[in-house]
């Protein structure tokens, strides 16, 4: 048994973590804190976790109380506590991006901040680093459009295939957090898809630093806010190397299907068979499909994942999982929800 806590635990994030958490039989919860909730039972503020005893805490890193610590805290705040944690002892999850960037001079350009306390972390996505999250005490969580974005497109990166990949992705409101604005109101996203920071997405770099450890690519990436509450659908463009290069449908399919082969949320689906959000909502599964080759000789395969899930909260399980030595899957492996 260890003990977990969760520094920022009033979020959507934090929701999910507690969630997911609760079901875990090798793990208890020993805090989840938020300065703003202090002394208020958890269920007030996540009302489908009404069964949980626990209450919101404000607590200093020195007086936590944990073998793992989970930080679902904003971009800029996680680097001010994490130092702390790992000097205390305990293993660290971020959920933020503050530890993503191996070169930290490109998190300072894409999230306009100076990061006053580099650390070497591991990247949290298991299907690349699996091992490497087996030893480390840092885990930087990816991003959610990332996770569905490489995914989508790391077996061509690894085979040498492509060197130009447009991502196109359409989110659900809860990837804006909990935090209500004139962006995420009703009116202003029903009936409608909002394209946002079309070509100055942040997750943009560190889709291509994890692409371009396999093979040098161009990523171009632009984001879609749709009128779901959960989900990410990424359809990723590459353009071959070679035009000379032919790949039929079922030889894609074929290098997708060998590369998951041993992934336990991956799910490569037939050819023509398409994603559905609803089919992983809830879920930590990703689910990869299109497998089409057009006559220009562009590739197009599409991911689905729940933004919240294997997107945030259950791959930051995953990664505990497998730091801890427990079932990578513990906790984790329900199916998603369809209808």
């Amino acid at each position: 048994m260890i003990k977990v806590a969760i520094i920022g635990g009033s979020g959507y994030t934090g929701g999910e973590l507690i969630r997911l958490l609760a079901n875990h039989p090798k793990v208890e919860i020993s805090a989840v804190t938020s300065r703003q909730h202090q002394n208020i039972p958890i269920y007030k503020i996540h009302p489908h976790l009404r069964e949980m005893e626990l209450k919101f805490v404000d607590l200093k890193p020195s007086s936590v109380d944990a073998d793992i610590v989970f930080t679902a805290t904003p971009h800029g705040a996680s680097m001010k506590i994490v130092p702390e944690f790992l000097e205390l002892g305990s293993k660290v999850i971020d959920l933020s991006g503050d530890y993503r960037f191996r070169d930290f001079s490109v998190y300072e350009k894409w999230y306009g901040l100076d990061h006053t306390a580099p650390l070497n972390a591991v990247y949290g996505l298991p299907e690349i680093y699996r091992e490497e999250i087996k030893g480390a005490n840092l885990i930087a969580n990816p991003g959610c459009f990332p996770t569905g974005g490489i995914l989508a497109t790391l077996p061509l990166s690894k085979k040498k295939i492509v060197d130009r990949v447009v991502l196109d992705s359409k989110t659900g409101v809860t990837g804006g957090g909990i935090k209500p604005s004139k962006s995420f109101h009703f009116p202003n996203i029903s009936d409608n898809v909002n394209p946002y920071k079309i070509t100055t997405h942040r997750h943009t770099a560190e889709i291509q630093q994890e692409l371009n450890e396999f093979h040098k690519v161009k990523v171009s990436f632009t984001a879609h806010l749709v009128p779901v509450i959960r989900g990410i659908l990424t359809t990723s463009h590459s353009f071959r190397m070679n035009d000379d290069l032919n790949l039929s449908n079922e030889e894609l399919n074929k290098i997708y299907k060998k590369e998951y082969l041993n992934e336990p949320f991956v799910k490569v689906l037939e050819i023509g068979e398409i994603p559905r959000l609803s089919s992983v909502r809830g879920s930590n599964y990703v689910h990869i499909g299109g497998f089409e080759v057009d006559e220009t000789g562009r590739i197009v395969v599409i991911s689905a994942i729940d933004n919240l899930v294997k997107g945030a909260s259950g791959q930051a399980i995953q990664n505990m999982n497998l730091m801890c030595g427990f079932e990578e899957n513990e906790s984790i492996n329900h199916f998603g929800l369809h209808p």
